[in-house]
């Protein structure tokens, strides 16, 4: 139908794609000097102080983070139960344990108390996800990671743009991952990037991210390391160059569309809507919980109903650890993971939508819900 309301879409304008076909036009296409500018562009917006290199994925970024950190086979990694999978992947693919940890039943973030009662001898990093652009309380999580000296690799796919005050989300602490996948806060279609402090973990991801290769000063190369293919093309970068000037104004656009469907859906709702945050957050996703048990409808019937009314939503995310990969691993209980995993809603939120847009979904999910 014309009408139909997805619950993102990326907003690509023609301006980008002219830019595009001008890099498609130059012939160099793999990493190059576009890389080179979005990388120094993606630094100098979280504030120039940080070593900022772009990689294929967000998940390439964490796998890489958990590489340089020296974790593998025999640590554990606290990461929390309401996430997506690439989350606890990663560390499984380095041979490490995904120890998983509950979350708030309101903003879905980690909750700190729980993660340092799962500390053990063998807990090595703490792999907070900043939820929906919703930043974790960074003091406290900080003061946990130098208590128990861990390493802290925060999974900022849903936070480009985020920020604790003046301080962007990638600015401060240890290793911040990015995604910039289509349905982020901005996009290169398939790419990520890594913050980092150190000059020489910079190097490192630098050399892992193009098969441990060396340029050496006579033009040779030397092979230093076992590393992959995860460096991003300069067709990514390109659009990712575009979309990096206009997030500030993506971000408050998604901004005043939440606050609409809070001014909306108000005391009436009969679920439970996000936590707020404030001008920090970058509102990646709206999602509401719905108590689809007490309320006799189903999710799939609920789903169903509002896309037959054009409206499409989204399920973010089902609880990680009950998944049949984890299940075998998963050591503490995560009541409140496993509820959002049940009662979950994903709302429409994304730059080219209009207020009444969100008047239409509010209207429509009163509608349908019993």
């Amino acid at each position: 139908m014309n009408d139909f309301l997805p619950f993102t879409r990326p907003t690509i304008d023609e301006h980008t794609i002219q830019g595009v076909a001008e890099v498609m036009r130059s012939g160099w296409l793999a990493t190059g000097p576009n890389v080179s500018h979005f990388e120094q562009a993606l630094s100098d917006y979280i504030g120039g102080q940080r070593h900022v290199l772009a990689l294929t994925s967000g998940t390439a970024a964490l796998e890489l983070a958990l590489d340089i950190c020296g974790i593998g086979p025999g640590d554990e990694v606290l990461v929390p139960a309401m996430t997506f999978a690439a989350t606890a992947n990663v560390v499984m693919r380095v041979g490490a344990v995904p120890i998983f940890v509950d979350v708030d039943l309101h903003s879905r973030n980690i909750l700190l108390d729980q993660a340092e009662e799962a500390i053990t001898d063998r807990t090595r990093a703490i792999m907070p996800v900043h939820y929906s652009g919703l930043p974790v309380d960074r003091e406290p999580l900080y003061e946990l990671a130098e208590k128990h000296k861990l390493r802290v690799i925060e999974d900022a796919a849903h936070a480009i743009g985020s920020a604790w005050g003046e301080d962007k989300v990638g600015s401060l602490g240890d290793i911040a991952c990015f995604s910039f996948h289509p349905n982020k806060n901005m996009t290169t279609i398939e790419g990520g990037a890594l913050s980092v402090a150190s000059e020489v973990e910079a190097r490192q991801i630098e050399n892992l991210r193009f098969h441990g290769i060396d340029r050496l000063d006579d033009g040779s190369i030397d092979v230093t390391a076992a590393g992959g293919k995860y460096n991003l093309s300069d067709v990514a970068a390109r659009i990712g160059i575009d979309q990096l000037t206009s997030l500030d104004a993506f971000n408050n656009k998604r901004r005043m569309l939440a606050y609409r469907y809070y001014d909306q859906l108000g005391d009436s709702f009969p679920g439970i809507l996000p936590t707020r945050g404030d001008a920090g957050h970058s509102w990646h996703m709206f999602t509401v919980l719905l108590p689809f048990d007490e309320l006799g409808q189903t999710r799939q019937a609920f789903i169903k109903a509002m896309h037959e009314r054009g409206i499409g939503v989204g399920m973010h995310y089902p609880a990680l650890h009950e998944m049949t990969l984890y299940q075998t691993i998963n050591r503490h209980p995560c009541p409140n993971a496993s509820r959002i995993g049940r009662e979950t809603i994903t709302l429409p939120l994304f730059p080219g939508m209009e207020m009444a847009d969100v008047d239409r979904v509010c209207a429509t999910m009163m509608d349908v819900l019993p």
